[in-house]
């Protein structure tokens, strides 16, 4: 068999069709997700030649593919996919490998993000430069919308609960970078980090496809009814027509433990259900032993597990 590993720009929409169109149905099979959107921009930026990454090209065809995005100081791998029936390790490595050397080359480049959700899943699976990587076990959790557990909880702090209005987006960045200071997935998405980089992070969730497309109706924010002050989101979105998923949920530290993240998560999932979603899914560190507890109390289950993954010091 001849194998090379190619810059993706060499490529075309079309040499791609055959892997997008098996991919689009996997995401479907495994994680109920409509991956069509996303694999139209693919098409879209492949045939501009304007997408950074590698292909896998087995006897004159396209076995697997990784593309990435430059950001700043950081590079971010954003979608990695072999046919199922080429599918190894070894396969998956050689375009990580490949990308990552691109990548940790670039002027400026500090740090490399992954989080990659078809790619194949072991505790003990190699991944190129381990002298630089920090690994990270994430659940992709999923609930039965008829059968979720959304009855009304207790609330210990008084709240006013509103659906999400887009000029709430700077305080929801300030938020966000309070409630993960110090916080694993802080280490995860360097965006937790600042207040810019939350604000890049609500521009991306609402704007692009990565995560479904925005919600509104199903998203929610919670405020403190004397100070006025933005105390916790939930942000939801559609990943198929009737499949709900939440993006982002958090609570400020000072309202930790008190109910209002309970609250906000059963508004959004009542109103996936009553919009007629059958299924709503999420994803969260394994290590936040709390939010999995909360989750599954809710009626969540861990459907599959995959890794993020963090390059740095290179």
């Amino acid at each position: 068999m001849c194998a090379e590993i190619v810059d993706l720009r060499r490529i075309g929409a079309r040499e791609l069709e055959n892997l997008l169109v098996e991919e689009t149905a996997a995401w479907r099979e495994t994680l109920d997700w409509e991956f069509e959107k996303s694999a139209d921009l693919v098409r879209r930026f492949v045939d501009m030649h304007a997408l950074n990454g590698r292909a896998l090209l087995e006897d004159g065809e396209v076995a697997g593919y990784l593309y990435y995005v430059l950001e700043d100081n950081k590079g971010l791998l954003g979608d990695l996919y072999v046919r199922h029936d080429r599918r190894t390790v070894e396969r998956e490595n050689r375009l990580m490998e490949a990308a990552l050397e691109e990548i940790m080359e670039g002027p400026g480049i500090t740090r490399i993000e992954a989080q990659l959700l078809m790619m194949e899943y072991g505790k003990d699976r190699a991944v190129p430069r381990p002298d630089c990587l920090s690994t990270f076990e994430r659940n992709f959790m999923q609930v039965d919308l008829n059968q979720a557990l959304l009855g009304a909880g207790t609330v210990r702090q008084p709240v006013r609960i509103e659906r999400w209005n887009d000029q709430w987006n700077d305080l929801a960045a300030h938020l966000i970078a309070a409630a993960y200071e110090g916080h694993v997935d802080s280490r995860i998405n360097d965006q937790y980090q600042s207040v810019g980089g939350a604000r890049r992070f609500l521009f991306n969730i609402v704007q692009y496809p990565g995560c479904g497309v925005f919600h509104r109706p199903a998203s929610f924010a919670a405020f403190e009814p004397e100070s006025g002050h933005l105390c916790g989101i939930s942000l939801a979105s559609l990943v198929a027509p009737d499949c709900g998923h939440i993006t982002q949920i958090c609570v400020s530290p000072a309202t930790r433990g008190t109910g209002v993240g309970h609250e906000l998560m059963r508004q959004s999932l009542t109103a996936l259900r009553g919009m007629g979603c059958r299924s709503a899914s999420l994803t969260v560190t394994a290590a936040n032993e709390g939010a999995v507890s909360l989750y599954e109390r809710m009626g969540f289950h861990t459907a599959s597990k995959f890794f993020a993954f963090v390059w740095e010091g290179f």
